[in-house]
């Protein structure tokens, strides 16, 4: 089965989604960029994607990379990642999202102390480009596609299929991954546990009234170093941050619910329902009130 690829949160940011089953812990997905991109988001499992059509930003920590199609990417356990399009054309994506068990299996067997651990716990990889140009990045590509055609087909044996596959791209990233640094950069360490502490309290608190020394004090810093947090890791403000994410929340409940726009405005952080409409539509380049009858209609809005 193929899911669409945006991600519900907890308040750590943390993806609650569910990626398969507890007995076949993983899940493929097919995101379409020119629809939503994908916003800030963690999870415990690995996933790893090839660009099938047009080209993305992706960020995975604090390195960006630009993705054509037949490339791809891969994201550490617990890194932090989104992905964006760049241009007004399409980019679609295939992405497997899979728990380390599926492949290793139990913490003391073989598969997971040799084929496991060394990817997850390499923290000087929290993510990698991955280029069809390189022989074994192709090589990684190829088991990719291999395992999310299985699990979209589900033919008969298809978990099987699936997990020699991973089983198979862990092999080969673990071989060409670089060594593991003694010791990381504590600075951009600092960073990255400031910035998903303040992500935590915006994503916990974005309905209410919020202020860049609220969102500041949630990580114990002041209003320069949280600006400057904010810059040098994502690449915004924390304000900014906090407007795309309340209307990214809108357009949820907009193609989800049937609340009023007015409901909606003011559950997403908005007391002004005229500042909502002129926020979504900076944003997103139609009215809420028009995107709701876009998505009901059965058509599809670039955002």
């Amino acid at each position: 089965m193929v899911s669409d690829c945006t991600p519900t949160v907890d308040k750590y940011n943390q993806e609650l989604v569910r990626h398969g089953t507890a007995s076949f812990p993983l899940a493929c997905h097919s995101g379409d960029l020119s629809k939503k991109d994908v916003p800030w988001h963690w999870h415990e499992e690995l996933e790893a994607a090839v660009v099938i059509k047009g080209s993305a930003a992706v960020t995975i920590g604090s390195k960006t990379y630009i993705i054509g199609e037949g490339d791809g990417f891969f994201v550490n356990s617990g890194a932090l990642h989104d992905c964006r399009r760049i241009d007004q054309n399409d980019c679609i994506f295939r992405s497997v999202v899979f728990h380390p068990r599926l492949v290793g299996g139990s913490l003391e067997s073989v598969f997971y102390q040799k084929y496991v651990l060394p990817v997850t716990e390499n923290r000087a990889v929290e993510g990698m480009f991955l280029q069809s140009a390189i022989p074994w990045q192709k090589d990684a590509m190829e088991e990719i596609s291999t395992s999310w055609t299985a699990c979209a087909q589900e033919h008969v044996g298809y978990e099987l299929t699936a997990r020699e596959a991973l089983g198979r791209f862990l092999d080969i990233m673990r071989r060409h991954m670089p060594a593991v640094e003694a010791r990381p950069d504590a600075r951009e360490v600092r960073n990255w546990e400031r910035i998903k502490q303040m992500l935590q309290f915006i994503h916990r608190r974005y309905g209410e009234e919020i202020s860049t020394g609220a969102i500041a004090q949630s990580a114990s810093v002041s209003e320069s170093e949280c600006l400057r947090c904010f810059r040098s890791t994502i690449g915004t403000t924390p304000i900014q941050y906090l407007r795309e994410y309340r209307v990214g929340q809108a357009v949820r409940l907009l193609g989800n619910t049937n609340a009023r726009i007015a409901d909606i405005a003011a559950e997403c952080g908005f007391q002004d329902v005229s500042y909502f409409t002129k926020t979504f539509r900076e944003m997103t380049g139609v009215t809420p009130k028009a995107y709701r009858s876009v998505i009901r209609s059965g058509g599809e809005k670039e955002l």
